[in-house]
């Protein structure tokens, strides 16, 4: 009699743990093949008008992107930016609101350079190394360095040399922090890869700029082509404001997507403009449409 209960008892154990087998196993197949999509979509805060606001993470969730570059902040003539992430209670309030909506911050910004001369201001390595500073607090692996219209070196090639030397100094501290500093230049891809080269920092990369390529009438594939994916750490996906981008018959974007494949590249794709000239401010509406348009592509 014994002997039956032990038997009856085992024949029961394991059919239970089939049982819990076969009901686990479709999640446990999903988990091990659950990963990050190859590309995620972000969006610029200061684009969506919520630059450095909390507001940015429940509006970028709402827009329908997957994270949101946030700026280091204005900067004007001040010694360096005017960035409320100094501030250790800020900056936890910021990663906790991430978190809580599942929306990433896929970079750091220093947009401020769009107007700011990185050559020839005298504070650049203190503004630089706040922004390293800041990402290393928060975890964040990718900043954006725009050199902006007074650093045009397509027009100002005679800056170049004080562009190489001080991107040698911000590589060689990103590379002490761990940390990578994307570039937008407005050279052609050919340029740009020499600069990068001649820069020679693993933590200096370029921050690639759809519009860039398309305003000066190149070819983008092959300007992706030509970086090269080691090169390209981030990518703002977009072009100037007037149509969006399933509107724009200057880009083709899935012959854009065959392109990243091929080169194995993978990363963030950040909307930066590309709004309707009709209705620029409506940012819910502009954004939501180019990043539902992205991910019917991407992802």
């Amino acid at each position: 009699m014994a002997m039956m209960e032990k038997t009856n008892r085992r024949r029961f154990l394991g059919n239970a743990a089939l049982l819990a087998g076969g009901m686990l196993l479709p999640e446990m197949v999903f988990a091990a093949f659950k990963k990050d999509p190859k590309y995620r979509i972000a969006v610029c805060d200061w684009m969506i008008l919520k630059r450095q606001k909390l507001g940015a993470f429940q509006l970028t969730k709402d827009i329908g992107a997957d994270g949101v570059e946030v700026d280091m902040g204005g900067l004007g003539n001040r010694p360096t930016f005017d960035s409320k992430l100094s501030d250790p209670v800020v900056r936890q309030q910021f990663l906790d609101t991430s978190k809580s909506l599942n929306v990433a911050i896929s970079s750091m910004a220093m947009s401020g350079f769009y107007a700011q001369s990185f050559a020839e201001r005298p504070e650049v390595e203190k503004m630089v190394q706040d922004c390293i500073d800041t990402m290393v607090q928060m975890n964040i692996k990718v900043a954006f360095l725009p050199l902006g219209v007074q650093v045009d070196l397509v027009k100002r090639p005679d800056l170049r040399p004080v562009v190489i030397q001080r991107l040698k100094k911000v590589g060689a501290n990103a590379e002490k922090a761990g940390v990578i500093i994307g570039v937008e230049t407005a050279l052609p891809a050919v340029e740009e890869a020499k600069l990068l080269d001649e820069i020679g920092s693993p933590a200096v990369k370029s921050y690639f700029n759809f519009s860039n390529a398309l305003q000066a009438g190149r070819d983008l594939s092959q300007e992706l082509k030509t970086l090269g994916a080691k090169r390209i750490c981030q990518i703002h996906c977009t072009d100037t404001d007037g149509v969006w981008l399933q509107n724009n018959t200057r880009i083709n974007m899935k012959e854009v997507k065959k392109t990243l494949d091929k080169m194995h590249w993978s990363g963030w794709l950040v909307i930066e403009r590309s709004r309707d000239a009709n209705d620029p401010r409506n940012v819910k509406k502009n954004f939501s449409a180019n990043a539902a348009y992205m991910k019917s592509v991407f992802q």
